[in-house]
């Protein structure tokens, strides 16, 4: 029985209209690095610090801390900038799908590549908290666990985050845990961490790529995820 959903927040649960993506390349691009989609894809769901660091390593530039630490703070400000000329959404049918998991007794975490600086604000914009932190929900907060990349000591592909949720949720076996996301990197991660890995169809890879990669179950979103522990 699933007592933990963990799903991953931009492309999985939110709808940020792939500004994480742009703004991912512009930022290593500004440091003298050069990107393509494809790479910019392999880190996708990564710690963002990470990923820049590789991005411009393999972009021909000079990944030093200073210059890696100046083009996370320019990823961040073009971000911010960009969710407030277009403000990100949550996916479709993912609200009540947490309502419906949480009115069962599953527990509901997100997990992120975001550092908590950004997720917070992401979250507040939503109206999305933790419960018991009050909310606009009437079911007194939506999610019961929130774990950011730069909370653990590496991010995706590594299991930590989903066994920090564990760890916040009072979750102890890994096969009480379905973790869901739209890229390789969360699929990688839920393998990774023993748990219940699935991917979803709502961020920018298609079937066959999500199919490629190690996984137990494919869906159209995070919305189908009530169904199929049914």
């Amino acid at each position: 029985m699933i007592k933990l959903v963990a799903c991953d927040m931009a492309g999985t649960t939110i709808d940020e209209h792939g500004d994480v993506y742009v703004a991912l390349a512009r930022c290593v691009e500004e440091a003298g690095a050069s990107t393509t989609p494809e790479a910019i894809q392999e880190w996708m769901g990564a710690d963002k610090v990470e990923a820049i660091a590789a991005l411009i390593t393999k972009g021909g530039g000079i990944a030093t801390p200073e210059i890696v630490q100046a083009a996370f703070l320019r990823f961040k400000e073009l971000l911010a900038d960009f969710y407030e000329q277009n403000p990100p959404v949550a996916l479709d049918g993912v609200e009540d799908a947490f309502r419906e998991l949480r009115s069962r007794g599953v527990k509901i975490a997100l997990t992120t590549g975001f550092s908590r600086d950004v997720a917070d604000p992401l979250l507040a914009r939503l109206g999305w908290s933790l419960a018991g932190e009050g909310t606009t929900h009437d079911d007194g907060g939506l999610l019961d666990a929130v774990v950011c990349s730069d909370e653990v000591a590496a991010g995706r592909p590594a299991p930590h985050m989903i066994h920090r949720a564990m760890e916040s949720t009072g979750v102890m076996d890994v096969r009480e845990v379905l973790a869901a996301g739209d890229t390789t990197n969360d699929l990688k991660a839920a393998r990774n961490a023993g748990v219940t890995a699935v991917g979803v169809l709502t961020g920018k890879l298609g079937l066959e790529e999500l199919a490629g990669q190690p996984h137990d179950h494919i869906l159209a979103g995070v919305k189908d995820i009530p169904a199929l522990l049914e």
